[in-house]
């Protein structure tokens, strides 16, 4: 094949370095599995596609000999609370208040624009691709479906949110949803969250303050952006426990049946307890969980998915919590 100048051209503008594609079928002795994905890394000067596919392995395509598609990444939103504490300073640069003061929602949300100067600045130069996703667990099913995952912030209804803003490769199932929130929840309490928080935001008058991703106080939940905002009956992810073993499960609105959880600790008054607590803290009521386990079972459509049904229970049962 010789150099086409003009169709190499056209090709790395269709495919620049970072295009995420899936394979459709390679014309190879020994090709890559049909269905699987790949990021571009570049084209060369005969026209073909050099690709890192997503099971480890790297080879090029040839067009019009193997057949691809560009992968559309999919925008998954997660939103959180922040909380902001301020330490100010007199005229004389001195510290007026000896511990920091917690701002009101009013008064968070001026330093938006500041908080997420200080959240692009924490981005290191080997995250820019994938984000924090480039710490997760390489074999797992997360780190090949979730392409990044980045913080952010965003002011919506008065208030000032943390988002974990992600991108999927393909659409995660309930116990993979799962992870997914208990992994930003660690990144927000423990890892990326942990460190920000302490070094602090200075503001134009030469004070300080600490934005803080997560919090242990039991009000702070973490929902995506259509289960805070736009709410339906039902999460779209909850944990329960199996009532014949105690067993941990996760439901995925829609489906039929469970998956099982990474959660499982094979005693069931602790696994209600994890279950219980993770559920707090996506905001998912005992209702909404009933509801839950009763549409997998029943019918998303029967009486048995509508957490109504289960509200009396709620009130007049305490639910565990940890």
């Amino acid at each position: 094949m010789t150099f086409d100048k003009a169709r190499v051209d056209a090709l790395r503008k269709q495919y620049p370095p970072g295009t995420r594609i899936k394979l459709e079928h390679m014309d190879d002795p020994y090709p890559v599995e049909p269905g699987t994905g790949g990021t571009v890394r570049f084209i060369d000067d005969l026209g073909h596609v050099g690709v890192d596919f997503d099971n480890g392995r790297s080879l090029s395509l040839i067009p019009g000999e193997d057949s691809f598609s560009i992968q559309h990444l999919q925008n998954l939103n997660f939103y959180m609370p922040m909380t902001v504490n301020a330490e100010w300073v007199d005229e004389w640069g001195d510290y007026i208040n000896d511990e920091p003061e917690k701002l009101t929602d009013q008064e968070s949300i001026v330093y938006a624009d500041a908080i997420r100067d200080a959240i692009l600045k924490e981005r290191m130069p080997e995250e820019s691709e994938r984000g924090l996703m480039i710490y997760s667990n390489k074999d797992d099913s997360i780190s090949v479906k979730v392409q990044s995952l980045r913080f952010d912030v965003d002011v919506r209804q008065g208030k000032l949110w943390g988002v974990a803003k992600c991108e999927l490769r393909e659409p995660l199932n309930a116990s993979e949803m799962s992870n997914l929130i208990d992994a930003i929840v660690g990144q927000a309490s423990d890892g990326f969250g942990e460190g920000f928080e302490q070094r602090g935001v200075k503001t134009p008058d030469n004070s300080m303050i600490y934005a803080s991703l997560w919090s242990a106080d039991k009000t702070w939940t973490i929902q995506t952006e259509q289960e805070r905002f736009s709410p339906s009956e039902l999460p779209e992810v909850c944990l329960s426990t199996l009532p014949s073993t105690g067993e941990i499960i996760c439901i995925k609105r829609g489906e039929s049946g469970y998956y099982p959880s990474e959660w499982e600790t094979g005693n069931a008054e602790k696994n209600r307890q994890i279950v219980d607590y993770h559920n707090q803290r996506r905001g998912i009521t005992p209702a909404q969980e009933e509801a839950m386990v009763g549409g997998s079972m029943f019918g998303w459509d029967t009486p048995a998915a509508d957490p109504s049904r289960y509200e009396k229970l709620e009130n007049s049962t305490p639910s565990m919590s940890l």
